[in-house]
């Protein structure tokens, strides 16, 4: 086991680094001069642009900027940013809070929702409850989320009054983005599940359980359930990934504070710094998502500790 948890965070500290350099690179691509950016009508005095790009270290070799930038992301310093006039790390305490609130919200809605239409249709499989869940899970599945924030805004902000239109951040407002966020996800989730709880039924342990006479019930939750855990768990890991880089757009729409508005808003002013610390941060709690699902692999099955 003390094997097995060492060989996993090995793989995500070098994860870590890994994700650190093609954060600093791909930013470095991105067409346009920051400098430029910041000074808006004060670009074309280049003293002062020359001034301004020293201070943002943007006159050093590549190989300097990424190892100053390093060592100070270690010490939880993400720069500063000149757009907001602020530090970054300020930046993402005000606005992380609120994504995590909402990532939090739509992976609850989705696993359950997910969840619940996965074991009706592998329970009633080739039926039509089955076909019915499948069809409401591919139609979310297919629907793209900035759409359907707008439906939803447009049938229960507008038609029904119900929730808050736009920027709510309190729980009646955390409805709508949750929603949107949780239904694409949902549909991926109960076929996932769908697929998990039939291979588990036909596994031999399953017939031989059923022939002695157990309750249909009882060996559903107890080795049924139990054997497509594990598969499930997986998908709790990526889930998390794709539900932190799809606030970008659901905080757009909602107008909702979080880390994935502000990093739209720090690419169209070409705020590298705000950028780098967004992206490496979303990137970096996916890896860790993962970490935790690998380490919980073995509490459901011991034999992944042994390989």
């Amino acid at each position: 086991m003390s094997s097995y948890v060492l060989r996993r965070l090995l793989a995500i500290v070098a994860l870590a680094f890994g994700i650190s350099v093609v954060v600093f690179l791909i930013i470095r691509l991105i067409p346009g001069d920051p400098v430029a950016a910041l000074l808006g009508t004060s670009a074309g005095d280049k003293e002062v642009a020359s001034r301004l790009r020293a201070q943002l270290g943007l006159d050093l070799p590549m190989h300097v900027q990424y190892w100053q930038w390093l060592t100070a992301l270690m010490h939880g310093d993400f720069g500063y940013s000149y757009g907001n006039q602020q530090s970054v790390t300020s930046l993402l305490a005000a606005n992380f809070p609120a994504t995590i609130q909402l990532t939090i919200a739509a992976l609850i809605v989705s696993l359950t929702l997910g969840m619940a239409l996965g074991v009706l249709a592998a329970v009633k499989r080739n039926k039509a409850a089955d076909t019915v869940a499948m069809t409401v899970a591919l139609t979310f599945m297919s629907i793209p989320s900035f759409w359907l924030g707008l439906l939803l805004i447009l049938l229960f902000a507008v038609t029904l009054p119900w929730f808050d239109v736009v920027g709510g951040t309190s729980l009646k407002g955390l409805v709508l983005p949750a929603a949107t966020l949780a239904l694409g996800s949902m549909g991926f989730n109960a076929r996932f599940v769908r697929s998990s709880i039939i291979a588990a039924q036909t596994q031999r342990h399953v017939i031989t359980a059923r022939a002695k006479g157990i309750s249909r019930v009882r060996v559903f939750l107890k080795h049924v359930l139990r054997n497509a855990l594990l598969p499930i768990l997986t998908i709790v890991g990526l889930q998390v990934g794709q539900l932190l880089s799809g606030t970008v757009i659901v905080e757009t729409v909602f107008s909702r504070p979080g880390i994935g508005r502000l990093l739209v808003q720090a690419i169209l002013a070409k705020d590298y710094l705000t950028v780098q610390a967004v992206v490496f941060i979303i990137a970096g709690i996916y890896a860790l998502t993962n970490f935790i699902v690998d380490l919980l692999y073995p509490v459901f099955d011991p034999r992944v500790a042994s390989r």
